[in-house]
């Protein structure tokens, strides 16, 4: 119950609006537009409010992979998303990194139900 309090009284921002709250613990609801695995290091970022990532970019890095049971870089592109955690700067843009798979999940408010979700219930 504590967990459902703080996520819900966390301040909850659009990915454009993320560089003006760097520094600061938000909730952040947008569709993911592109993806991308880095090679060589397995990371993954996910690009919220433009094809770009010029709004904000998911970074789930390599050794944190094996604790998701879903495939970000497939399963979120095209849908909408709510990532929580810190605005920190990633290579010039604003960027939250994931670390657990709490920390991101589909909006079920402009998505039906998604193949991620029957995964991550097995």
């Amino acid at each position: 119950m504590l967990l459902a309090f703080s996520c819900s009284a966390q301040k909850k921002i659009a990915a454009k609006d993320a560089a003006i709250h760097t520094g600061e613990s938000v909730m952040i609801c947008d569709k993911v537009y592109s993806t991308e695995v880095v090679s060589g290091s397995n990371t993954t970022l996910l690009y919220l409010g433009s094809e770009t990532g010029e709004y904000l970019t998911v970074v789930v890095k390599g050794p944190e992979n094996p604790k998701f049971k879903w495939h970000p870089e497939t399963d979120f592109k095209g849908r909408a998303v709510c990532v929580t955690g810190k605005v920190v700067d990633y290579k010039g843009k604003s960027a939250i990194y994931v670390t657990e798979p709490a920390q991101l999940k589909l909006d079920m408010v402009d998505n039906a139900v998604h193949p991620a979700l029957k995964v991550q219930r097995q």
